[in-house]
């Protein structure tokens, strides 16, 4: 059984735990394919102690950010979505402006021009008028803004049930049957 191909791009925000926890529930669930930001890589080692080799056995694929030659930069290479977890500020507003200047950036350009989903999971806090006018104008070009804000109806022992709750959601919107956080009204 072949698997679908999900894109997964870190950039440099704060939530690395978030990418982590994402990147292995889609294990067994869909043909990774990971690119990360020079911020991510830094993030990832502030916040984990990791380096993007540690991540490498999570992916099937994984590409350089200067590389816009990579598959995931064209539209002819199909995938199931593109998540963007955690997405910065700065990537955000390049993905609201149609800025396709990175590989992770032309990924994303590439999922909102097929008409592909692109979930993109800022974890900024509190949000500045610009950064909230470029959720808005991403969300009218067709990506999810899907802020890295759990909930607590399932009440959450541990960070791992808050990290859970929220790959769950992404997992939903792209359509991959998975179970990392109770759902509301369902028997845990």
């Amino acid at each position: 059984m072949e698997l679908p191909r999900v894109v997964v791009g870190l950039s440099g925000a704060s939530g690395m735990p978030y990418a982590l926890d994402l990147l292995e529930a889609l294990s067994g669930l869909a043909e990774v394919h990971l690119v990360l930001s020079q911020g991510a890589k830094r993030v990832l080692f502030e916040e984990m102690g990791l380096s993007p080799k540690d991540l490498y056995p999570l992916a099937a694929r994984v590409y350089k950010d200067g590389d816009l030659g990579a598959p995931i930069a064209s539209g002819s290479f199909p995938t199931r979505g593109m998540v963007v977890v955690p997405c910065s500020a700065t990537t955000l507003a390049k993905v609201a402006h149609g800025l396709a200047d990175t590989l992770l950036t032309r990924a994303a350009y590439v999922h909102l021009k097929e008409r592909r989903p692109l979930i993109l999971v800022p974890r900024e806090t509190p949000l500045p008028l610009s950064t909230l006018r470029a959720m808005v104008q991403a969300a009218e070009a067709g990506a999810l803004v899907l802020p890295a804000s759990p909930g607590f109806y399932h009440r959450p022992k541990a960070i791992a049930d808050l990290l859970g709750f929220i790959t769950q959601r992404i997992l939903d919107h792209l359509g991959l049957p998975a179970h990392r956080a109770p759902r509301w009204g369902e028997p845990e």
